[in-house]
């Protein structure tokens, strides 16, 4: 009786494996693994699963494939239009870039932990008080970078010149604004990268703000027996053929003061390559040095003249403190 009762249990087992299919199969076979990664976990008001932390992951990975995407597009777009300014382009691709993601990462939150946008103001609250003790000057310079991006003092292929940690002046070509720090290019090709407080708290200069053509400024002093129309005619020889200054508007030279001991002149003349300063600097000063000795114009050096009211002093060439020497053992002896 028993034997026919297994019989019959094994002949509808059979039956019922031979009506599945393969899918309906691997699911009944797989049940274990899907309760253990779909079991419920929960955090305080958030309630998690491996599989929702999975899809979070792979939510917040769209995005960041998204915003590459979108980037490119776009860039594809802007190339076309050659009126566009770099910096402007770059604002644009950040923010696109920021936007997608952040959106992305909020998605992924909700779908891993099923959190509403009450508990996310939560999480974030208890970000921010961390933040004030302990990352605030991360927090500044993210604050910044957005302040950067969207007041635009700097952009990308502006040369600037800011004040370094050490006292010394950093210049170069603005490479990259990125969320926490702006990369700088130094003339030497060194990669100088500054926080985006630097930028935003303290004075920089920006040769290329407004446009490329900047005027740069040589001052010189001479002696005051110097003829200052001969040194204008000298001084604006000392700009011809010099390489990135520019023939329009032409060299100009202004008498700004009578020094202590010097006539003061300076030189002003025009570059459209403000990363090239000090190389044109450079070469007009040379300039200056040579047609300075070829005409005769003496550049004077601080002197100082003594005068002796009453009494007399001796110079006999004598070291005076073998002297004193020689007197005491004299007095000795």
């Amino acid at each position: 009786m028993l034997a026919g009762r297994g019989g019959v249990t094994a002949a509808a087992g059979l039956a019922l494996w031979q009506e599945e299919n393969a899918l309906q199969r691997l699911w009944r076979l797989t049940g274990p693994l899907r309760g253990y990664l779909n079991f419920k976990w929960e955090l305080g008001s958030f309630v998690f699963s491996i599989t929702t932390l999975l899809l979070g992951l792979a939510v917040f990975l769209v995005a960041v494939f998204v915003s590459r995407y979108m980037r490119r597009f776009i860039e594809g777009r802007m190339a076309r239009h050659k009126h566009l300014d770099p910096g402007v382009q770059f604002t644009i691709l950040r923010l696109v870039h920021y936007f997608v993601v952040t959106v992305g990462a909020v998605v992924a939150l909700r779908v891993a932990f099923a959190a509403d946008f009450t508990s996310l103001a939560v999480v974030f609250t208890a970000l921010s008080v961390g933040i004030g003790f302990g990352l605030q000057f991360i927090a500044g310079d993210i604050a910044s970078g957005f302040i950067i991006l969207f007041e635009r003092p700097v952009r990308v292929g502006d040369y600037i010149t800011i004040p370094g940690p050490d006292g010394k002046l950093t210049e170069g070509l603005v490479r990259s604004i990125n969320l926490r720090t702006t990369v700088v290019m130094t003339n030497d090709n060194v990669g100088s990268v500054v926080p985006n407080s630097k930028i935003v708290n303290q004075n920089f200069l920006n040769w290329s703000y407004r446009e490329r053509r900047v005027r740069l400024s040589v001052p010189v002093g001479v002696s005051y027996g110097a003829d200052p129309a001969h040194v204008t005619e000298t001084l604006l020889r000392a700009a011809e053929g010099v390489q990135f200054l520019l023939e329009e508007p032409k060299p100009t030279v202004q008498f700004t003061e009578f020094g202590e001991s010097s006539l003061n002149f300076r030189l002003l003349a025009w570059t459209d390559r403000p990363r090239r300063h000090l190389v044109v600097k450079s070469a007009i000063r040379y300039n200056i040095h040579r047609l300075f000795k070829e005409e005769g114009i003496e550049i004077p050096f601080p002197q100082r003249d003594v005068h002796l009211r009453d009494g007399s002093l001796r110079l006999d060439g004598r070291d005076p403190l073998a002297a004193d020497d020689a007197e005491e053992a004299e007095a000795r002896t």
